[in-house]
């Protein structure tokens, strides 16, 4: 019969051709996964060490000292009322 090495010689090559077809998708994913873990431990970083998010500029954009941008859900002060 067939000793074990023949058999993981054999199970190898099935598993190439059937797959062959998935390997693609299968690094494609594996590649976007490491994408995605890459930039969620940067934002832990970046959060861990008080960096907030940069403030956005608007070119012509006049912003009183000690006004901040308003959290979402909020309404600023200074918004009419939409009803």
């Amino acid at each position: 019969m067939f000793g074990l090495s023949e058999l993981a010689i054999i199970l190898i090559v099935v598993i190439a051709v059937i797959g062959a077809r998935k390997l693609p998708e299968l690094a494609r994913s594996a590649g976007q996964s490491a994408r995605i873990l890459k930039a969620e431990a940067r934002a832990a970083k970046d959060e861990e060490a008080g960096a907030g998010a940069a403030p956005r500029v608007v070119q012509g954009e006049i912003v009183p000292p000690g006004a901040g941008p308003t959290p979402p859900g909020a309404r600023a002060a200074d918004a009419p009322d939409p009803r």
